[in-house]
C-alpha cells in the first residue's frame, strides 16, 4: 500500500504571489521523486470548473455563493484530491477551505461558524502545509492592474479586501503550525529561498 501523499495549499488574495511560486513548487516536489497533482479551487473537476464560472461572474446571494464553493469543493475533494493522496501523490492546490473563511466568512462577513459547519459536513481535511502569501492591498492591486478583466471578487472595494486579509491572518494565528505566512512583497529570490528551505523540511519528513 502506498504511503499517503502530502496536501499543500497556497492562499492569499490575487496578486499576492501564489501563481508565481505554484509552478516552481510542483517542479521541486517532482524533482524530489514524488508524483504531484496541481489543482485549484474553485474548480479542479469538470463540475467544479462550471461552478467556478458561475461564482466568479454571476451575481448571487451570499448563502448561494458559499454553498456553490462547498459543492465544488466536495466534488474536488472526494473525486480528485483524496484519491491522489491515497495513491501517494502530493497535491498542490491553489486555495482550499481557508479561502472560504477569508472571502465569504471575512470579506462578505458571513462569519466562521457556517463555513466550519460546511467544512465538517463534507469531511474536508486540514492540509499538511499552507503557505499564505500576504501583501498590502495596494501591492496586490498594482500587480493585477493590467493582467485581465476583473471578476466580481476582484471588483470589490478596499474595505472588503482588508476584511479578507484580516480573516486570513486570523486563520494563520489559529493554525500557526500549518499556515506559514510569506511576505509576498519581498524580492522573488528571497521568497523562493524561504520556500525552498521549508519545502526541504517537508520532503525530509516524508522520506
Amino acid at each position: 500500500m502506498s504511503k499517503r501523499g502530502r496536501f499543500i495549499t497556497l492562499e492569499g488574495v490575487d496578486g499576492a504571489g501564489k501563481s508565481t511560486h505554484a509552478g516552481w513548487l510542483v517542479e521541486a516536489i517532482r524533482a524530489a521523486g514524488h508524483t504531484v497533482l496541481a489543482t485549484r479551487e474553485p474548480g479542479g473537476t469538470p463540475i467544479g470548473e462550471k461552478l467556478r464560472e458561475l461564482v466568479l461572474h454571476e451575481p448571487m446571494r451570499l448563502q448561494t455563493e458559499t454553498l456553490i464553493m462547498f459543492a465544488a469543493r466536495c466534488e474536488h475533494l472526494h473525486t480528485v484530491i483524496e484519491p491522489a493522496l491515497e495513491r501517494g501523490a502530493w497535491v498542490v492546490c491553489d486555495r482550499f477551505t481557508d479561502a472560504t473563511y477569508a472571502y465569504q466568512g471575512g470579506g462578505r462577513e458571513l462569519g466562521a461558524a457556517p463555513v466550519a459547519a460546511l467544512e465538517a459536513w463534507i469531511d474536508a481535511p486540514q492540509p499538511d502545509r499552507t503557505w499564505l502569501f500576504d501583501v498590502p492591498l495596494e501591492v496586490a492591486r498594482a500587480r493585477l492592474a493590467c493582467s485581465r478583466d476583473p471578476d466580481r471578487f476582484e471588483r470589490e472595494d478596499g474595505i472588503f479586501f482588508e476584511r479578507v486579509r484580516a480573516a486570513y491572518h486570523a486563520r494563520a494565528q489559529a493554525h500557526c503550525r500549518r499556515v506559514h505566512v510569506v511576505d509576498g512583497s519581498q524580492p522573488l529570490a528571497v521568497v523562493r529561498a524561504r520556500l525552498e528551505a521549508e519545502l526541504a523540511e517537508l520532503l525530509a519528513g516524508a522520506a
